[in-house]
């Protein structure tokens, strides 16, 4: 997987949407310039309250799934500048009180999976992911994999990766329920299959690092992204097997997700989808950017500035000139907000307040507070 790692019409919803996605705040264009790809707009879904469970069999034909709307068609995960998925991936949610209801359909027509205990590294195989972040600060996220066997691979991370974070693989999904059915047959390469389908009741103590369970309220919103790994396939000796490259490696895997990052990394929980929580469909308005999230912006780029000059020079910039900000104060829906920041040569922490509501950082670790 990534670093540890019949086009209907949601397809191409999802690439217009993609396509004219561009950097939240147009007029600071310029000093965004050179990081387009990771300021496109990411998708959103509503997932509405459901008093009634799905049951959990993997057969997505239950009443309840048809009140779930699905999402658009999943994309390469650098966006829609790339080629669209050869196969098609969607996905829809349901919530209640104490579950986040996950269900997913794959299509595939060369059904197969190697790995069948816990904790094995599922990506390995063609599989299907989700990332959680219930608190949008970027760390104490939540991964969960299944490949075809329904082997499921979970793992809590306290930060990404790239800010030398380790995946807790000891963490389980307590109580998670899951369920795979598929159309057509495993590891059997003389016919050609359909796909397979998942499902998943996710529990919500699950996803909550203390003591007291993170229940949503109508209006709340997560971040959240789903990614599917899917490698290039030969039949050799009546098995299915990864493609070589001409130095007898496999292929590089697909990543085709549904909400694009617009870098090979899904651990970038700050480029992931929106998940908003409604008690029914009707009760909230159409799904805007919140206000926080285009003032972070301005500090996702500058964390994204400082650790490419860290990079080239072994140390942090000390002003925000130095990372081509002409001014320290900018606009944003109108108001007036003033970016500053505290450096040392091995740490920074960068800001941005407009005086009416409370202040917003981010340090040299990526986490926003």
């Amino acid at each position: 997987m990534v670093l540890h790692k019949h086009i209907g019409f949601l397809r191409l919803g999802a690439l217009l949407m993609l396509t004219i996605g561009c950097v939240f705040q147009s007029k600071a264009q310029s000093v965004f310039k050179g990081y387009e790809n990771l300021f496109t707009t990411p998708l959103h879904y509503t997932t509405v309250f459901s008093p009634q469970a799905p049951v959990i069999d993997g057969n997505l034909q239950d009443e309840m799934w048809a009140k779930a709307v699905w999402s658009p068609s999943f994309l390469d995960i650098e966006g829609s500048g790339k080629a669209i998925p050869k196969m098609n991936t969607r996905m829809k949610m349901m919530w209640n009180d104490t579950h986040l209801f996950i269900a997913a359909e794959l299509e595939e027509t060369d059904l197969s999976a190697i790995f069948k205990k816990h904790d094995q590294v599922v990506y390995h195989d063609n599989d299907f992911e989700l990332f959680i972040d219930p608190d949008n600060n970027t760390h104490q996220y939540f991964e969960i994999e299944v490949n075809a066997f329904n082997t499921i691979f979970d793992l809590f991370l306290s930060k990404p990766y790239r800010n030398n974070g380790a995946a807790l693989i000891g963490w389980d999904v307590a109580g998670l329920r899951s369920a795979v059915k598929m159309k057509g047959t495993l590891n059997n390469p003389n016919d050609k299959d359909q796909g397979w389908t998942v499902e998943m009741a996710i529990p919500l103590k699950a996803l909550s690092t203390g003591n007291d369970v993170k229940v949503p309220v109508n209006g709340d919103f997560w971040r959240i992204n789903f990614s599917r790994v899917e490698w290039d396939m030969d039949v050799r000796n009546g098995k299915y097997v990864k493609r070589l490259d001409v130095n007898g490696k496999p292929l590089p895997e697909h990543n085709w997700v549904w909400s694009p990052p617009g870098v090979i990394n899904m651990h970038y929980p700050e480029r992931w989808g929106y998940l908003q929580f409604a008690k029914d469909a009707s009760s909230l308005p159409e799904f805007s950017i919140p206000y926080s999230e285009l003032q972070r912006q301005y500090l996702w780029l500058i964390y994204y500035k400082q650790k490419e000059f860290f990079g080239k020079n072994k140390k942090y910039a000390t002003n925000l000139s130095v990372l081509g900000f002409k001014d320290s104060i900018v606009h944003i829906d109108g108001k007036l907000n003033k970016l500053k920041m505290e450096v040392t040569s091995a740490q920074f922490t960068a800001t941005i307040n407009d005086q009416e509501k409370k202040e917003i950082k981010i340090n040299d670790e990526g986490l926003v507070i």
